[in-house]
């Protein structure tokens, strides 16, 4: 597929937590999705009803930047990491990517330009929002089951006062951010 009407959204989620990976998703809309929206502007029950009819009927691409790489080459670099990585895992090349966002990852297999608010207002990076969203959460619900200390099912990661109590008493785990502040602080580790 290189139809030249076709445009592709991306999106992320899971730059701020001190914990799990940045999740990107590409998402190439084929029909319309009625309730689209930035995926943190809709309940968990209304993103997952959706995701499920964005995997039936769109192409979708995901891709991810774990921890590790994250302490490695800096959150905003991994986060282009995983979106390049998300663009080439759709199945086929849109004309076009549109990033939410203020800026826009190298090397994509297409022209690429940013939308700030475009979570918002492109439906294809709605869409992008939800299924990084949903994917990310997921993964954290999983890791709860690995790291049950941390509660990540009900934080996600995030810099929740239950996670960083948790963090105190029993010190990082390997889904931990190192390079984030409050992981930096003799405190906390």
């Amino acid at each position: 597929m290189n139809d030249m009407h076709t445009i592709a959204g991306i999106d992320e989620a899971g730059r701020g937590p001190l914990a799990g990976p940045v999740v990107a998703a590409a998402v190439i809309l084929r029909e319309p999705i009625e309730g689209l929206n930035d995926s943190k502007k809709l309940t968990e029950k209304r993103r997952l009803a959706l995701a499920e009819q964005i995997y039936e009927s769109a192409l979708v691409g995901v891709g991810l930047s774990e921890p590790e790489e994250i302490d490695r080459i800096n959150i905003l670099q991994a986060t282009m990491t995983a979106m390049r990585r998300a663009a080439f895992r759709l199945s086929g090349t849109p004309a076009e990517f549109l990033i939410d966002g203020n800026r826009t990852p190298e090397n994509l297999p297409a022209p690429a330009r940013f939308i700030i608010g475009g979570d918002a207002l492109e439906p294809a990076i709605s869409a992008a929002s939800i299924i990084a969203k949903t994917v990310r959460d997921q993964l954290m619900i999983r890791a709860a089951n690995r790291f049950p200390v941390y509660g990540f099912e009900g934080h996600k990661g995030y810099a929740a006062r239950t996670h960083l109590d948790a963090i105190a008493t029993h010190g990082p785990c390997p889904l931990h951010r190192m390079s984030f502040s409050p992981m930096r602080q003799p405190s906390l580790v």
